[in-house]
């Protein structure tokens, strides 16, 4: 497993395991969208190539995004308030 592959699992995998990650509250200014952390098939909505929410097809997809609490997106491994391109 590549090294970046690895990092980026430990990081989403400490940030769930201490409830950092929570899921969107009612208020959508308190949650901002994430683009490279998502897992495969948990993605919150479109991407380039797909058209619905769990589609994305790699881990880290740079297109794919979940909603994290403002200000998560920057501390988490790979994570971009703006889209990347692949």
């Amino acid at each position: 497993m590549k090294t970046s592959t690895l990092a980026f699992a430990a990081a989403v995998g400490t940030a769930f395991a201490l409830g950092a990650v929570a899921a969107p509250s009612a208020n959508a200014a308190d949650n901002e969208k994430c683009y490279g952390v998502a897992k495969a098939g948990k993605n919150d909505c479109q991407t380039n190539t797909s058209s619905c929410a769990g589609t994305s097809k790699t881990d880290g997809q740079k297109d794919a995004w979940i909603y994290v609490p403002a200000g998560m997106c920057e501390k988490l491994v790979g994570g971009s308030t703006t889209p990347m391109k692949s």
